[in-house]
């Protein structure tokens, strides 16, 4: 069985084209690239991992699409590409043609409220199931309610929330997440990546018994069928290794049989992502 890595990005740095690298984030301000994860994946006994975009231009998805052709490990590519244009036919059938991408990304948590509800986002979205397309979820908690009503819209798509939707972790909020979490979980074609949760704890003082509570709702409204283990690698080392990201959900699940475990950290991805 393939253990997979379903959420990490590589970069050049750039302090533009990475504005968002913040200085509390600052030991991430340089490359990370194929060959420093490698071995890392190698130590944690992972055998490969989704690669997704972390800057919304093509030229991102053509340098995801280049590492892969090099890089035998990258087992799959979350591109962008922008889903509002009137040609996003012409450009998903051009993307169509490298089988790495299996889905697509927009940086949502910066877009003002309504932006997934609009006409030209939706038709984009629409566009991914002719070709079979996942989509990435990548939002804030508060923007919930509006995936839920996307997701509402497009019961034939295959979608991923993204780092639990970004729970207020530091400040211990849960209720309304929960909540929402509950609702958008009922959908069959909607999974959850047990990613993002270190970074949005305390940096330097979160405790992995702080994760257990949205660990647990996550895993009890999505079920093992629906959740994949993602690193979010390099970001994830602003608060932990990657040994330490991983550990806390292999902890979580240790009491769990051998074939959830399975699912969690391999077979639910190449389901998803149909990985080969």
């Amino acid at each position: 069985m393939l253990t997979i890595d379903a959420h990490q990005h590589f970069w050049k740095y750039h302090p533009d084209r990475h504005a968002w690298i913040d200085d509390a984030m600052k030991v991430i301000r340089q490359n990370f690239m194929p060959e420093e994860l490698q071995p890392i994946l190698q130590e944690n006994n992972i055998d490969g991992c989704v690669s997704v975009q972390a800057d919304q231009t093509e030229a991102e998805t053509d340098f995801l699409t280049a590492l892969a052709k090099d890089n035998t490990f990258i087992k799959g590519i979350v591109g962008w590409v922008d889903l509002k244009a009137a040609n996003i036919v012409d450009r998903l059938a051009h993307y169509n043609q490298f089988s790495i991408i299996k889905g697509f990304r927009h940086i949502m948590q910066g877009q003002a409220e309504g932006f997934m509800l609009q006409h030209d986002f939706l038709n984009g979205i629409r566009a991914l199931k002719e070709f079979g397309y996942t989509y990435d979820i990548l939002i804030y908690a508060d923007q919930l309610q509006e995936a839920i009503e996307l997701v509402k819209k497009n019961p034939d798509q295959l979608f991923v929330i993204d780092h639990l939707a970004k729970p207020t972790i530091k400040a211990g909020l849960i209720d309304n997440w929960r909540r929402d979490m509950q609702t958008i979980a009922k959908y069959e074609n909607v999974y959850c990546k047990l990613s993002g949760m270190v970074t949005e704890a305390d940096y330097e003082n979160w405790k992995p018994d702080e994760l257990t509570p949205y660990l647990e709702v996550v895993t009890n409204a999505f079920g093992t069928n629906k959740i994949m283990f993602g690193s979010d690698w390099p970001v994830c080392l602003v608060a932990a290794s990657y040994k330490r990201t991983i550990d806390v959900v292999k902890d979580y699940f240790k009491t769990f049989s051998k074939e959830e475990q399975e699912k969690i950290f391999g077979q639910n991805a190449i389901r998803f992502y149909q990985l080969k």
